[in-house]
């Protein structure tokens, strides 16, 4: 009883539908970055190598051998460095995408938190802290002023 009560206070807070989210935005991301790395950004570079396709990029270390019917009998072995070198563009283009969302999600967060920035709302604990900022300055300056006096 104490473990699904558990589950639904884990469920209720909303820490089992963020993770939802973010498994659900993670995978169509992942979907979006693989297009954008092997079908806009690598044709380019693979025209600029003079049509080099890297991901049929490999160092064979042994090659398949067929019997006389044409059936393999032994598979290649062999390491796939073409792949190898997208998978690692894929990896540059989330990092810096990655970067670039959370710069300006901290950019929107410090303006948020910005009691004079007019054009987003201040959240309300913000405010109060602020409020009782410059009821504390207030209160400090008429202190000084009464123990010069």
């Amino acid at each position: 009883m104490k473990l699904i009560k558990e589950f639904k206070e884990f469920a209720v807070k909303g820490n089992m539908i963020d993770m939802a989210v973010g498994i659900i935005l993670g995978a169509a991301f992942n979907s979006v970055v693989d297009v954008l790395a092997k079908q806009v950004l690598l044709p380019p570079i693979s025209l600029l190598s003079e049509g080099v396709n890297f991901a049929e990029k490999k160092l064979v270390l042994r090659d398949a051998v067929a019997d006389a019917s044409g059936k393999i009998t032994t598979s290649e072995v062999a390491i796939a460095y073409g792949q190898l070198a997208e998978v690692f563009l894929d990896f540059i283009i989330i990092g810096i995408t990655v970067f670039m969302v959370v710069k300006f999600m901290n950019r929107l967060r410090t303006k948020a938190q910005d009691v004079e920035e007019s054009s987003v709302v201040t959240p309300k604990d913000i405010e109060l802290l602020s409020d009782l900022k410059k009821l504390m300055e207030e209160q400090n300056k008429l202190l000084k002023a009464n123990i010069s006096k």
